[in-house]
């Protein structure tokens, strides 16, 4: 009796010695990536006040994640609350901190990439803002939300899960910020939006998207092969943007610069052409030391100095002015932001929307 208890004793002391080499020798499992998550605010974290029935902010980045289960399957989310305001708040004076933010993110070795929230009305100037400024090649990708979390069709869960899927997924590296709604994946530089409520609202004209998130997998078409990188300065200059519309007289160019405007967008029409009284004003403005930039309104094509009537873009270069090309007139007025610091030269400005 003796003998056999010991003789079981002996095989199970084997055993455990047995399947505890086998577990030291055994891989261990891999530990799930990681993605950042900033919230920043905006309709996919909106909710329907109960008292005044309309949409206002109600969510966290953590009540965001919560709502896909499914992104715990794929990755370990690391939630940041940088704000939770309408996109209309966000602009200069928040996106320098948004820079610092994700670049402190994106500098941890273990995360693979950042998704930031963020509402629609802003969200392709903010990514455009970040494209120019981080240093990571990681993937940043931007998403929000046409409908708020109370909708019944809401979007934003379905485009957070895409924004995951397509960080980890091969070849998303060194694409730069992009924006990704709805399925397609769009460059920082060359989106917009482009409608008030549809869920199909950012498109790259003719530009195109990059490639799009599947249901199996994520596919890539393209790179976008005018990004650039600018420091960042320490102070964000003035920059207006004054719109060009039938019958202005110029005073609101005026008025930008004697009010301490330290350069001018404008938002012309067609290949860059505003009428006599603007031109005037701009040339006024030019000489006395404040650039204007010409953009323009129309969807597609670029600003270019084409016509010679008083107006239109080849007298407004002749006064000193720049041409943005096919930059919207408020990516050019993000582009001016970051490059005018480094001077006011004509040829150096236009050199940097040339890019």
């Amino acid at each position: 009796m003796t003998k056999t208890l010991g003789y079981r004793t002996a095989l199970g002391l084997a055993g455990l010695i047995a399947l505890t080499a086998a577990t030291r020798s055994a891989p261990a499992l891999a530990e799930p990536p990681r993605i950042a998550v900033v919230a920043t605010g905006g309709t996919i974290a909106m909710k329907l006040d109960p008292n005044t029935h309309a949409p206002v902010p109600a969510l966290s980045g953590e009540d965001l994640v919560a709502a896909v289960p499914k992104l715990k399957d794929i990755a370990t989310i690391e939630v940041t609350e940088f704000s939770n305001v309408p996109s209309d708040y966000m602009g200069p004076d928040r996106w320098p901190a948004l820079t610092a933010r994700l670049d402190a993110l994106l500098a941890d070795p273990g995360i693979r990439g950042a998704i930031v929230l963020h509402g629609t009305d802003t969200l392709d100037q903010t990514a455009y803002f970040l494209d120019l400024t981080l240093k990571s090649d990681k993937p940043v990708v931007l998403v929000g939300a046409q409908r708020n979390a109370s909708d019944a069709d809401a979007d934003g869960p379905r485009n957070l899960l895409n924004a995951a899927r397509q960080i980890l997924a091969e070849g998303a590296a060194g694409q730069g910020v992009t924006v990704t709604l709805n399925h397609r994946i769009n460059a920082a530089r060359e989106v917009r939006k482009t409608h008030t409520s549809n869920v199909e609202t950012f498109n790259s004209g003719e530009a195109g998207i990059l490639g799009y998130v599947d249901e199996d997998r994520v596919v890539f078409g393209r790179r976008s092969l005018r990004r650039q990188t600018l420091p960042l300065p320490e102070r964000l200059p003035r920059v207006d943007l004054v719109a060009m519309y039938a019958g202005a007289d110029g005073s609101q160019v005026r008025h930008a610069a004697e009010s301490g405007a330290e350069a001018i967008v404008v938002e012309a029409y067609g290949w860059g052409n505003v009428n006599a009284e603007m031109h005037d004003a701009i040339a006024e403005v030019i000489a006395k030391g404040v650039p204007v930039i010409v953009a323009t309104k129309v969807h597609d094509g670029r600003a270019l100095p084409v016509y010679g009537f008083k107006g239109g873009g080849n007298t407004l270069r002749k006064a000193g002015a720049v041409f943005a090309g096919d930059l919207t007139p408020d990516k050019a007025r993000i582009l001016t932001l970051l490059a005018l610091p480094a001077g006011k030269d004509r040829a150096a400005l236009q050199a940097v929307f040339d890019r």
